[in-house]
């Protein structure tokens, strides 16, 4: 990986297993970070609590179709996230309906796993050159390289406590539910043996950030959820 190189996050929507394990395994190197989604509704719902740099959409999806999903995207969700349509459809009226529903590239399979690459590349230089550094009181928090920051002490977050650590610091100062943080991982609200996979997460996190900051951040709202908790506040909690 070329150092200093941020990570790119996508969203394959991809009805076809084998064609998405190619694309995963393609991708699958330090410098992506690969969510998947078989139809279109999980993937609105991912794209409803979650943030990614380029979506690679399939069109011939089971229920919604891949147009119909683009124009969901860009109309409901209000998403500006950069657009790759992928399909067998090679007409111009297909190409010209794609880009009509907000669609930012279009690419007719089969194609070369590297050109899908190069495009991705090419999309979020041109829509994402940056990608805005959130800030929470005196935290600091970059969705690009994964970086925490609180004056000149640093660390690096990966995989699911990323993931939550970004959603809480966009509800900071307000919590977040333990039903909400669960369904942005998992896309179910249901919490499987009374939440001990997200406290799992949790407890990563914020031995994370104890080890660097000498505090978890990270405040448990006593049956309701969780929320960050900046250095200068009480860590009431373990």
């Amino acid at each position: 990986m070329i150092a200093n190189r941020p990570v790119l996050r996508l969203l394959i929507i991809e009805d076809q297993v084998d064609l998405a394990e190619n694309l995963f395994e393609f991708l699958g190197e330090e410098h992506y970070s690969l969510d998947f989604a078989a139809d279109g509704l999980t993937a609105l719902h991912l794209l409803a609590t979650q943030h990614y740099d380029v979506i690679v959409l399939d069109l011939m999806l089971p229920g919604v179709n891949g147009f119909d999903i683009c124009k969901r995207i860009r109309q409901d969700l209000q998403c500006e996230t950069p657009i790759i349509l992928m399909t067998a459809l090679s007409g111009l009226k297909d190409k010209e309906k794609g880009f009509e529903f907000g669609a930012d590239d279009y690419l007719v399979k089969p194609f070369e796993l590297r050109e899908l690459q190069l495009r991705i590349e090419a999309l979020h230089r041109r829509h994402s050159p940056q990608r805005s550094v959130l800030i929470a009181d005196t935290i600091r928090f970059n969705p690009g390289t994964l970086e925490v920051q609180i004056d000149d002490m640093k660390t690096v977050l990966t995989g699911t406590p990323a993931r939550l650590f970004e959603l809480l610091m966009r509800a900071y100062p307000n919590f977040i539910s333990h039903e909400a943080l669960h369904e942005a991982l998992s896309g179910t609200r249901h919490l499987d043996s009374e939440g001990s996979h997200l406290r799992t997460h949790i407890y990563t996190l914020r031995k994370t950030l104890q080890a660097t900051f000498g505090q978890g951040l990270v405040k448990t709202v006593h049956g309701r959820g969780y929320r960050l908790s900046p250095l200068h506040e009480e860590d009431v909690d373990s």
